[in-house]
């Protein structure tokens, strides 16, 4: 079955190598890459061709990188380009992010880090050209909040009551738990809708990195700052900046962070000249803030000023009686997302997934359906397809035995215990067939075609 392209991608590189082994890569993982050895070449393809995401080596015969880079960003401003360089020098890559670039990476590179960069890339390029589509907000609206337990029935009904207001919103839960999404609700159900959401990491930056990309830069403040840069508070005006664990930033930050949301302006780095920003301010964090504040690491005026509406999201294994309905869900969204007539999930992974504690929350629960919809050959979800994840009590019925009151699948219980004590067994001898049959009471033949058979790697 041909998947569908996660998106397309132009390399530009001078060297036919680094070209042949990006191709490689990315054609694997489901992008559609194309390339190309100079700039003029890659402008050309641009202007021809629907590019999702360029990927460009920072030195060229023809064209130098940071010149093909400017003229990207002029041209095409929401278009993503990630950097390669062979330089470890950090002045290189910053100035290709100060220039637009989405983000950079050293040679030699990982293959997982080249698909993970590319995938981030193209969803914040797709997010960004949604944003001016109607009808974009329906999708983050307070029905994405799937969940009938009572807290969340509780949150979706405070953001409805406070989404109108401007009033700033602090978002506290485990991560994972789905903060983000609560705060693209929050907009697209506000006044707010049609503007930019912008959501921001504090915890990605550096003081200086952060510092920069809030508030902007004016020419020639630091080293490496070679023309004016916006800052995301400008860029976001009439829209929504989510601030993401608000509890790393720098006691230097919080201060500037106040005086924004008091004066509504600031002044970037650099400039002697106030700006005014109409803005709304969402943050969030997983730290307790006010152990925080006892230990001097957080400011207690701004936290005051941050938490006037707060909103705690409950661990999902809080809420147990969501996890049909949020598998079901995640289900149906990368069975689309894949191409593949994926429907149902079998009863018997159901009730693991109910009994699993769920340490990374929703996000864990979401990969963990993404993966086994990627796996599976069938229209049902089984536990075959999740054998490579360890439930906490995947063989709680054997320890007790007793038969759930639901019932289970027999053969599908006996394969997940089978597999499971084969990988054991496997890692115990460091993979060592023979060993490993021996531990298992097994013959080398019958061991060899149940690994065949679980499709054991």
């Amino acid at each position: 079955m041909k998947q569908i392209s996660i998106g397309k991608i132009l390399i530009v590189d001078d060297e036919r190598n680094i070209r042949e082994l990006l191709t490689i890569i990315l054609n694997k993982a489901n992008f559609d890459a194309v390339s190309t050895d100079d700039g003029h070449k890659a402008l050309d393809i641009i202007q021809t061709d629907r590019i999702d995401l360029v990927i460009q080596d920072l030195r060229m015969p023809k064209m130098d990188g940071i010149q093909l880079l400017k003229k990207i960003k002029d041209s095409f401003p929401r278009l993503p380009v990630v950097v390669i360089t062979a330089f470890s020098s950090w002045d290189t890559a910053v100035e290709a992010m100060r220039l637009g670039a989405f983000d950079y990476i050293k040679k030699p590179f990982k293959n997982e880090s080249i698909i993970d960069l590319a995938t981030r890339a193209i969803e914040q390029s797709k997010l960004l050209a949604d944003l001016t589509q109607e009808g974009f907000g329906d999708r983050y609206r307070i029905n994405s909040l799937i969940g009938n337990h009572p807290k969340m029935q509780e949150i979706q009904n405070l953001i409805r009551k406070i989404a109108p207001t401007d009033a700033t919103i602090l978002i506290q839960g485990e991560s994972g738990t789905g903060k983000e999404l609560v705060a693209r609700a929050i907009h697209f159900c506000s006044s707010r809708a049609r503007q930019p959401f912008i959501a921001v990491n504090c915890g990605a930056f550096t003081e200086t990195l952060l510092e920069s990309e809030l508030f902007g830069h004016k020419k020639g403040s630091f080293t490496g700052a070679i023309a004016d840069k916006k800052g995301l508070f400008e860029a976001a005006e009439k829209g929504t900046v989510f601030l993401d664990e608000i509890g790393e930033m720098s006691q230097k930050m919080q201060v500037k962070l106040l005086r924004l949301l008091e004066e509504r302006e600031f002044m970037p780095v650099g400039s002697l000249e106030s700006k005014h920003v109409d803005i709304r301010i969402i943050s969030a964090t997983k730290r307790d803030l006010s152990k925080e504040i006892a230990n001097n690491r957080f400011r207690e005026d701004l936290f005051y000023r941050l938490n006037v509406i707060p909103i705690l999201l409950p661990p999902l294994n809080e809420r147990k009686e969501d996890i049909p309905l949020l598998a079901g869900y995640f289900l149906a969204k990368y069975s689309k997302t894949f191409g593949k007539d994926v429907r149902v999930i079998d009863k018997y992974v159901i009730n693991n997934l109910i009994h699993h504690t769920w340490p990374g929350n929703v996000r864990e629960l979401e990969n963990l359906i993404q993966r086994a919809v990627a796996l599976s050959d069938d229209e049902t979800i089984r536990s075959v397809d999740l054998l490579q994840f360890s439930f906490d009590k995947t063989v709680s019925a054997t320890q007790k035995d007793e038969l759930p009151p639901e019932g289970i699948e027999l053969e599908d219980f006996i394969a997940t215990i089978e597999k499971n004590y084969i990988l054991q067994a496997l890692q115990r001898t460091n993979w060592h067939f023979t060993k490993a049959a021996k531990l298992l009471g097994l013959t080398f033949r019958s061991l060899r075609y149940k690994i065949n058979k679980y499709q054991i790697k």
